[in-house]
């Protein structure tokens, strides 16, 4: 155990803001090895699964993008943020990539030009389809030492804490 945060400089830093050390230590522990630990090491695991399973270069969140299009049809970028989670910062660029390898449309709408309308184009529905079977397979690996209740109990404890945006 490394004595540096035993130093006389951490004590009164602890001391100043009414903590004791000890309870300052239980915090960073928590910290290191809590909820934010537990679901970085999943997101982890499941880029990795994914990474060995789907064939080419297709991510996650493009997948994602190209899955709801191919389930909703067309639609505009806030609706595609609603139903799959991503905010209009992290969405921007997977959109334009997907754009530039032919995969979506993206046009502007005729009556609001800040309004950006999404369509999956046919190697777009291509691609999807042939990812499909990978994608589902990566999540089998990730999840398959639950027992089909447990897994359920996993679904329903994480939209809990994501809350109700997350009902879809």
């Amino acid at each position: 155990m490394s004595e540096e945060g035993n130093t006389p400089e951490a004590a009164a830093s602890a001391a100043v803001k009414g903590v004791t050390e000890e309870q300052v230590r239980a915090l960073v522990l928590r910290g290191t090895s809590g909820a934010g630990h537990v679901i970085r090491r999943l997101f982890q695991q499941r880029t990795r699964l994914w990474q060995g399973t789907v064939p080419g270069d297709l991510t996650g969140p493009q997948f994602t993008v190209l899955g709801i299009l191919y389930l909703h049809g067309n639609m505009d970028q806030g609706t595609l943020g609603r139903y799959s989670g991503l905010d209009k910062s992290t969405a921007a660029p997977v959109l334009e990539r997907l754009r530039r390898r032919g995969l979506i449309a993206i046009t502007r709408a005729p009556a609001d030009a800040r309004r950006k309308l999404l369509e999956l184009t046919a190697d777009g529905r291509e691609t999807v389809i042939s990812a499909a079977p990978h994608a589902a397979d990566v999540e089998e690996q990730l999840l398959a030492v639950l027992p089909s209740a447990e897994r359920e109990e996993f679904f329903r404890l994480a939209a809990l804490i994501l809350g109700p945006e997350t009902a879809d």
